[in-house]
């Protein structure tokens, strides 16, 4: 396992981290002795951070995470990071809100503190221009997401706090630009590398931005997420959440897998398309650590071979780069 510092944090976090989102499925259904296991293996391959939610299962993920990482020796040996996302319905001032999630977190958990606490809503200008989405103002502003995640640093059951990169991209880097975040966790992958590097105008699928660059100006420590696209790249059929998410529809997932066969085209003879969305993420400078879902200890002995296989070449990079700008 290769161990990246997380920005300015002071943790080595291993390149690989683990995922308990609902793609995947194993920690949001009830499948005790296999959650387990693949706890056991991913701490045994050496994985040393673990990323969950209050939402992923309407909490099932941090409830059966926790109880797995318990079994398997984990806690207090690795590190926990999960999420607070505020909901349109939801009453009461920002503050009240956060810290009631994160009380619930570290009930179901069933830990003391956790390591990093990640806002999970979108950021745009306006509230509701996408699913869930605050503004700048919201994050920043007094009595905003900010100022409760300090509270709960102050009272020592937060650590470090991040964002997760999903929105309007002016909107993001204003928050980004405030300095006052340590991490972020941004979608980025072979069919959509526009959160690492620039696109054109014409670009078919969601931009985001290029904001990884800003987060390096920041120092953050930079968590890739949907490295896979949701299991596209990984040749797996959609997950039950998948069929009903708001943010990453359906629709984005079936052309995900059209765009499979253009990536495999370019790839150089003995590398298959999940072996080179691992290393394509990987290669970038300014990623710290791709986040997974696993279902089972194959995946991690997998996963963990691929990145011992390096950075891709290149020429290939540039050439699945300008792939990803093709229209399918």
């Amino acid at each position: 396992m290769h161990y990246v510092p997380l920005g300015l944090t002071g943790i080595d976090v291993s390149a690989i981290a683990f995922g308990a989102g609902p793609v995947p499925e194993l920690m949001t259904f009830d499948n005790i002795d296999t959650q387990i296991q693949v706890v056991h293996r991913a701490i045994e391959a050496g994985i040393n951070w673990f990323d969950t939610a209050a939402t992923y299962g309407d909490g099932r993920s941090e409830s059966s995470l926790g109880r797995a990482l318990r079994e398997a020796g984990g806690i207090g040996k690795v590190h926990i990071a999960t999420k607070v996302r505020l909901m349109p319905d939801d009453e009461g001032e920002i503050g009240t809100r956060v810290r009631a999630s994160v009380e619930g977190s570290l009930k179901r958990l069933g830990v003391e503190r956790v390591t990093l606490l990640q806002l999970h809503n979108s950021i745009t200008a306006r509230r509701g221009d996408e699913p869930t989405s605050v503004t700048p103002e919201d994050v920043l502003g007094s009595g905003g997401v900010l100022a409760a995640f300090r509270r709960l640093q102050e009272d020592g059951v937060v650590e470090h706090v991040g964002l997760t990169a999903i929105g309007q991209p002016d909107a993001m880097r204003r928050v980004i630009q405030s300095g006052e975040f340590d991490t972020i966790q941004v979608p980025y992958n072979v069919l959509n590398p526009s959160a690492g590097h620039a696109v054109t105008a014409d670009f078919s699928e969601t931009d985001y931005g290029n904001v990884i660059a800003e987060c390096g100006r920041q120092n953050m420590g930079v968590l890739a997420i949907r490295v896979f696209a949701g299991g596209a790249l990984a040749g797996h059929p959609p997950s039950q959440h998948t069929y009903k998410t708001k943010f990453f529809p359906m629709d984005l997932y079936r052309r995900d897998q059209r765009r499979c066969e253009a990536v495999q085209r370019v790839l150089p003879a003995g590398i298959d398309v999940k072996e080179a969305a691992l290393r394509f993420v990987l290669s970038h400078p300014q990623v710290t650590a791709a986040i997974i879902g696993f279902s089972e200890p194959a995946h991690i002995d997998d996963a963990v071979g691929y990145l011992a296989a390096g950075h891709l070449p290149p020429e290939v990079l540039d050439e699945l780069r300008v792939n990803a700008a093709r229209r399918i």
